[in-house]
């Protein structure tokens, strides 16, 4: 049977974690120290898990004298160092939530939707010293509907990440698999997202803040803005012309939604997680709580 290390980390993570232990023997876990779940499913079967930062040796000297034929990374939060990636036997392999070489980094699910992509897609690929830079062992597209959320895209990846995970196993096992390189004139790099920096800037096209606002929408942190000096998160919105002689930020109306001026347009909020806020016409969301 083939022995896998696997690197995970998340509700993703611990799925094809689980998979992996009912299909494969594993060596070892590599985790961060808030995926709790995943701490719990080692303890509990008793597999070998380094949680936290694995570079500098950190991670290699606990796995060192642990044998694996394969190491697979799945929503790991880290980038590892040539001792972790040299140590399986056969293959070290990532898979990675978009159509590489586009998108490369952190939530690229949501920087496609925030970008207005009308597909993404997930990727296999080899790991090397470099962010997402690996040649590609296989791809799955996934079309981004015009009213999806970043967790909806993450929905239909979670339905992807097991077969996918299990193709590229059972190329290594048959001995088929084979990689083709990325082509650098089409990569793109996108960073890591935190909840700070969910805030809607008024003066961008009413298009771009609606992209925005599904990206990020329940049960993510969501998007946001401020009036009087309150956070107002919003999850959903629709858009519409009109608004040209007001400034951007401005509301329009309360009734029977809060409308609010964009560059190019109005954007009505829907849905918003903040209540008992009064809002009022020709007042204005701000860009920054100051």
């Amino acid at each position: 049977m083939l022995k896998l290390g696997v690197l995970c980390s998340g509700n993703l993570g611990l799925s094809v974690l689980e998979y992996s232990f009912n299909n494969y023997e594993i060596g070892f876990i590599l985790t961060d120290r808030k995926s709790k779940d995943i701490l719990k499913f080692a303890l509990d079967n008793n597999v070998p898990c380094f949680s936290g930062n694995p570079r500098n040796g950190k991670a290699y000297n606990f796995i060192k004298n642990i044998e694996v034929d394969v190491i697979a990374s799945v929503n790991y939060l880290f980038l590892i160092e040539e001792d972790i990636i040299n140590h399986s036997k056969k293959v070290t392999f990532n898979i990675h939530g978009s159509l590489l070489p586009k998108y490369r980094g952190r939530t690229p699910h949501v920087w496609s939707i925030i970008n207005g992509e009308k597909e993404t897609g997930v990727t296999a690929h080899l790991i090397d010293p470099e962010c997402d830079t690996g040649e590609i062992i296989y791809q799955e597209k996934v079309e981004i509907n015009e009213n999806e959320t970043g967790a909806d895209i993450l929905d239909k990846y979670k339905k992807l990440y097991i077969p996918l995970f299990d193709k590229v196993l059972h190329l290594i096992i048959n001995d088929t698999i084979e990689t083709f390189p990325q082509d650098e004139s089409k990569a793109s790099f996108y960073g890591k997202r935190t909840p700070e920096d969910g805030e809607i800037n008024w003066c961008w096209n009413k298009e771009d803040i609606r992209n925005w606002v599904r990206a990020q929408a329940y049960p993510y942190p969501g998007a946001f803005s401020f009036f009087d000096n309150q956070k107002i998160i919003i999850d959903r919105v629709s858009v519409k012309e009109g608004g040209a002689s007001f400034e951007e930020g401005t509301i329009l109306s309360v009734k029977p939604k809060i409308s609010v001026k964009a560059r190019n347009g109005v954007v009505v909020l829907e849905e918003i997680r903040t209540k008992n806020n009064i809002f009022e016409i020709d007042k204005k969301f701000k860009n920054e709580n100051r």
